[in-house]
């Protein structure tokens, strides 16, 4: 800031060095009894260090005139010169420390999500993750958002999502999920090709414009596939037909009053494989059981022993889900 600020008094004071020059050599050009048209050409040529060809017939006091102004002049447009180098490196500078403060950001993350893309759909994703308080790292390459993502103070990379070096530069090694929102299917269909290729375990979640998109994404290493517009339009539906479901799932989500929904993954060595229902701690209420094989129960009986591989859906108070995770 101070530097800045620096900067602009400098070109004020050149700015204001240029116009007291100009007016300083009319001036004593019209004293020496130039007209007004000859006196502004020679100080413009003088301060320019043109010259003119009537110069050797100039009078000594004229000569050193015209010599000391163009001697202020030269002095002047090296000072110019300097403030526009000093202004590029600065510029410089700046971009590139603080393109190595974000990338010290995001090589200390892990387990962290990556969103390609900071559109409409993007940004929900951001304030979702946000809410969860779940590390992300944001793809975009439009320069034009680079105030709006300063701004939001997300980690961010300016590039392509499907370049295999802009995915590793975002760590998708470390990545717990990546998420493809771009509004254009061939560039999701294309990203989500090329991070299949690089983390084949990773969960991808893709965005849809179009019905046909879906098997595309699919075939392509998608793990999910969501679009926008089917996912509006079935919301819009459930909130006519059945309002109190839709409201419920939403204070669930939104955590109020402190109540969420929680998806809870038993994994090969948790301290829940073999454990019932009935003796899970803390007041969870279970209400989907997804076994490894894919077979779903919904109201699961609480004698059920949970395996390894097993998906769990529990409702209760945030408190009171982190015992299960």
């Amino acid at each position: 800031m101070h530097r800045t600020r620096r900067l602009s008094h400098g070109v004020t004071v050149a700015g204001y060095g240029l116009a007291g020059l100009v007016i300083v050599g009319t001036t004593g050009y019209l004293a020496f009894g130039y007209s007004l048209g000859s006196a502004v050409g020679m100080t413009l040529l003088t301060l320019t260090t043109v010259g003119f060809s009537t110069a050797g017939g100039l009078r000594a006091d004229v000569l050193l005139f015209t010599a000391g102004l163009a001697v202020l002049g030269v002095g002047l447009f090296a000072t110019i010169v300097g403030l526009a180098a000093t202004a590029v490196v600065e510029g410089r500078v700046r971009i590139f420390s603080r393109s190595r403060r974000m990338q010290k950001r995001i090589e200390r993350l892990s387990d962290h999500y990556i969103i390609c893309a900071y559109g409409r759909v993007g940004r929900a994703v951001a304030r979702e993750l946000e809410a969860e308080q779940l590390r992300f790292v944001v793809i975009d390459s439009k320069v034009e958002l680079q105030a709006d993502l300063e701004r939001d103070g997300v980690c961010y990379v300016l590039g392509t999502a499907s370049d295999e070096q802009i995915l590793r530069q975002v760590g998708i090694e470390r990545a717990k999920g990546l998420i493809c929102a771009v509004d254009s299917d061939a560039e999701n269909v294309y990203i989500t090709l090329v991070a299949r290729s690089l983390r084949p375990d990773i969960l991808i979640v893709a965005r849809a414009a179009l019905d046909r998109s879906a098997d595309r994404l699919y075939r392509a290493g998608a793990d999910k596939v969501v679009s926008p517009y089917v996912t509006s339009g079935r919301r819009m539906a459930n909130l006519a037909i059945r309002p109190n479901v839709v409201e419920f799932f939403d204070i669930a989500r939104a955590g109020q009053p402190d109540l969420r929904l929680e998806e809870v993954v038993i994994n090969p060595g948790s301290p829940l494989v073999g454990k019932s229902l009935q003796e899970l701690a803390g007041p969870p209420i279970p209400l989907l059981l997804r076994r490894h094989d894919g077979q779903l129960l919904a109201n699961p009986a609480r004698q059920l022993r949970l395996e390894a591989g097993d998906t769990l859906v529990v409702y209760g108070e945030s408190s009171a889900l982190r015992p299960l995770d």
